[in-house]
């Protein structure tokens, strides 16, 4: 969030994490501050993982799709069909982050197919089909399984179960089953 984009391509960084709840918490980064640094990272040839997702206020009064909706709108907005489909978007509830507690996975598809579907409409149903949605929100090596095994979820965003070596090789390999 503080880094150039011109100082990640110099490290030969390929990802970035843009639009995490920390940073629009923290930092007060803005709907429209993460679509500038969507522009600025495809502009400097970096590949651009969007962060989306409601806190628990908003989930438990049903906004959770009017709120990942706007957040991505705004990006979209800035994007042509190309960068579109090669856009990847994290699916992180605010509430699963960090807290144990991760969506059922059949809602975290929900969202996700909800999210293809905006893409769809903005761009084409091909373009929604390419990007990549991710689950991120607590993900262990019990849950892993769980959420690649949903249709419209692919792959998942790791936090803090990344920091411990076993559980991390665990999640890679598809969890503990």
């Amino acid at each position: 969030g503080e880094i150039s984009p011109i100082m990640l391509k110099d490290l030969k960084v390929e990802y970035v994490i843009l639009g995490h709840s920390e940073r629009r918490l923290y930092f007060f980064e803005t709907d429209e501050m993460v679509a500038k640094k969507v522009r600025a990272a495809y502009d400097n040839e970096l590949k651009p993982i969007l962060c989306v997702g409601e806190t628990l206020e908003e989930k438990e009064s049903s906004q959770t799709n009017q709120v990942v909706q706007r957040q991505l709108f705004k990006v979209l907005d800035c994007l042509s069909s190309e960068e579109a489909e090669k856009l990847v978007i994290a699916y992180e509830p605010v509430w699963a982050i960090g807290t144990g507690k991760s969506a059922f996975p059949e809602i975290a598809n929900d969202v996700a197919r909800y999210l293809r579907a905006l893409v769809g409409s903005r761009y084409s149903p091909e373009t929604a089909k390419r990007l990549r949605i991710l689950y991120g929100g607590s993900v262990t090596p019990e849950n892993v399984q769980d959420f690649i095994a949903e249709p419209d979820i692919d792959g998942v965003l790791v936090g803090g179960a990344s920091l411990e070596a076993s559980k991390f090789a665990a999640i890679i390999h598809g969890g503990s089953r």
